[in-house]
């Protein structure tokens, strides 16, 4: 189990903007490696009403479930690394979170035998050190759906905000309003199930 403060900062992008971005940071297609984000919740989006997230994250062959949590610096990620075994019984509902994780989300009043399975995300990122940060480049699919987003990560929020909004100004991208990732794949998944309703 591990824990760590996550401090960034995010911008939905075009394609277009996207395809500037990676032209002038000489960054090519073979240079992004794919992830898979497994979501879960409750099925009244407990986690979410409180602002926190669970995902399974498969990455270069490994299994990693973090509960994310609202932080005064950022997000709270704690992350426990599981099997192939155990990440395939979780997304197959034969399995409960335990240890830690489990507590944190029982600190909640959630109970962790409601938590069931969503979808998943899956995204092609670059990573690259800038500025004394790491900027990231996400092209997402999920849900018939596929976004563009750089990210920021940073230590100081304040020096990384200012070289976040400078990066966007210098070409010409608008800060727009981005929600992270879960809450964008809760959206659609929320109006997918409204739909069906």
């Amino acid at each position: 189990m591990k824990q760590e403060i996550e401090i960034e900062f995010k911008n939905l992008v075009t394609k277009q903007e996207f395809e500037q971005l990676l032209s002038h940071f000489k960054i090519s297609e073979s240079d992004f490696a794919a992830q898979d984000n497994h979501y879960f919740d409750t099925r009244a989006f407990s986690l979410k009403d409180r602002g926190a997230a669970l995902r399974i994250r498969y990455k270069k062959g490994r299994y990693v479930l973090t509960l994310k949590q609202p932080h005064e610096k950022g997000l709270l990620e704690t992350h426990e690394s599981l099997t192939e075994d155990e990440a395939q019984a979780f997304l197959h509902g034969q399995a409960e979170v335990t240890g830690k994780i489990s507590e944190l989300i029982e600190l909640m009043d959630i109970d962790v035998a409601d938590l069931v399975y969503f979808g998943t995300l899956t995204t092609q990122r670059m990573e690259t050190p800038y500025e004394g940060g790491l900027l990231v480049f996400d092209h997402s699919l999920y849900l018939g759906k596929e976004d563009y987003e750089i990210e920021y990560e940073v230590t100081d929020a304040k020096q990384g905000k200012t070289k976040f909004e400078q990066l966007l100004q210098s070409f010409q991208i608008p800060i727009r309003e981005t929600e992270n990732k879960i809450r964008r794949f809760y959206r659609e998944k929320y109006s997918t199930l409204s739909e069906e309703l």
